[in-house]
């Protein structure tokens, strides 16, 4: 079993991080957990010691910025943090997209027959594709 902090050394140099952070970067998942490490990841140190903290979007850094005194506080140096958008490491554990389901002739009829009334051709055509997705998933991929 490799240690840890040598996957974590190799990812950091694939996006171009600095090993100015590598206490920090080592400690992250552990102090943030696995969904915030999904979407945040220490990038580099600044010359005053901020860490900045590449996020998946503008969403992210607003509610880590929240959160930044008590992340600090788990993180070694309780280093001041902000939070950008950035390049993130790619993970194994992203969900795929899920296939998509054709729908059978019985329900494509009745989409067709539920969307009739419809005048608008282009209208008819989306509402008729949005239906058929929908009777096509099974029962337990429906929303309750």
């Amino acid at each position: 079993m490799e240690p840890v902090g040598n996957q974590i050394r190799a990812e950091l140099s694939r996006v171009g991080a600095d090993s100015g952070a590598g206490d920090a970067v080592t400690a992250w998942p552990t102090a943030v957990g696995e969904e915030i490490a999904r979407n945040a990841w220490p990038a580099r140190t600044q010359p005053d010691g901020t860490l900045v903290v590449h996020v998946r979007d503008a969403i992210w850094g607003f509610e880590l910025t929240q959160r930044a005194r008590e992340i600090s506080d788990r993180l070694p140096g309780r280093p001041r943090l902000r939070f950008t958008p950035g390049p993130l490491p790619e993970t194994s554990a992203e969900p795929s997209a899920p296939a998509p389901v054709e729908a059978s002739p019985e329900q494509a009829r009745e989409a067709a027959e539920l969307t009739a009334g419809i005048v608008d051709p282009n209208l008819r055509d989306s509402v008729a594709k949005a239906i058929k997705a929908a009777l096509a998933r099974t029962p337990h991929d429906r929303p309750v």
